[in-house]
């Protein structure tokens, strides 16, 4: 059983990582510019269960390829008591600090999130006061961190956490969030996976200018997710589905991203791609292809962006083998904007 630790103690631990005065959220955005995600670490329900423990050697390798930041999803639900107070485990905040402390000394901007909450999805009013308790909890341990460190409040809601739900849960978490970091920079997502979809169904809330919205893009799913079993048997059936750069698939991601412009405009808001790739059951040259089409568009569109992800089953680091996959590197860091392949 986990130890009540107060607060004040954990807040103690995250260390003086004081910063200056804070940068314009657009300006901050475009400091995230190009990004990948440390998928498959600290959001398992155990760092070692899905066979991709942490390695500090991650932030030195990522920062030297040229990323300039690193998106960090994180499970707290599994880590922290499942009644009143919801005390996170102090072992648990260590080493989350320990990967975070890794990467900003390594020069990248860090997005931490709360990943994974089955119980949220199932029951999402009995979880709220479990939810805000979290973040209280994380927000005040990392109230010192630079503005280097963001905080994402929920990926992909889902489930019985609905977009009614989510467009009450998540100011109520921002309100935690201010009362410690009251110039923070947070992304919020959607609702309905964290997609597209969910952005008609979004109140953006107005009056916070350190707000960035964050949206995943896996367009064409048949494609990114081609034997994906974990999206359902169905995706078996897809493999074999290619990305051939034709005129008529590039246009589908520019008419799809078209009201994500328009949100942006509208309420002034920067945009971040928080997730984004193509399964490795797809062909290599496919996910070259996509992956530097799409990662293209988004730059010249003014969103940073996080690719999904590092070393697992998306990723550009084979780690049992200790080698980088170069198209996939290329695409996302040098490949300029190709022609289409039916001009």
């Amino acid at each position: 059983m986990m130890n009540r630790i107060p607060l004040v103690l954990l807040a103690a631990a995250a260390g003086p990582f004081l910063g200056s005065a804070p940068a314009d959220i657009h300006d901050l955005n475009r400091e995230l510019g190009r990004g990948i995600n440390y998928g498959n670490v600290f959001e398992a329900p155990s760092e070692q269960e899905w066979g991709n423990p942490w390695d500090p050697g991650f932030p030195r390798m990522i920062a030297d390829l040229g990323f300039d930041h690193v998106r960090m999803p994180v499970r707290w639900e599994t880590r922290s008591l499942a009644e009143p107070p919801y005390t996170i485990a102090p072992e648990f905040f260590e080493r989350i600090k320990a990967a975070v402390d890794q990467s900003l000394e390594a020069g990248l901007h860090v997005i931490i999130n709360m990943h994974h909450h089955a119980d949220l999805y199932a029951d999402p009013r009995g979880q709220k006061e479990r939810f805000l308790a979290q973040w209280d909890q994380i927000a005040t341990f990392f109230k010192d961190y630079p503005e280097r460190l963001l905080f994402e409040i929920f990926n992909e809601p889902h489930g019985n956490f609905t977009a009614e739900l989510w467009n009450e849960f998540f100011p109520a978490a921002l309100k935690v969030i201010r009362r410690t970091n009251p110039e923070r920079g947070v992304l919020i997502g959607t609702a309905n996976w964290g997609g597209l979809g969910g952005l008609p169904h979004l109140v953006w809330p107005e009056g916070d200018d350190r707000l960035i919205l964050t949206v995943h893009y896996y367009n064409p799913f048949r494609f990114t997710h081609q034997g994906a079993t974990w999206s359902g048997p169905q995706t078996m059936e897809w493999i074999g589905t290619t990305w051939d750069n034709t005129r008529q698939e590039r246009e589908a991601v520019r008419r799809e991203l078209a009201p994500l412009v328009e949100f942006s405009k509208k309420h002034n808001v920067p945009v971040h791609i928080g997730e984004f790739g193509a399964y490795s059951t797809a062909d290599m040259d496919s996910r070259a292809r996509w992956t530097t089409y799409v990662t293209r568009v988004f730059e010249e569109l003014g969103f940073s962006w996080a690719y999904w992800e590092f070393s697992a089953g998306f990723g550009i680091y084979d780690r049992s083998a200790g080698e980088l996959r170069r198209p996939l590197v290329d695409a996302l860091l040098h490949n300029p904007m190709p022609p289409p392949s039916d001009e």
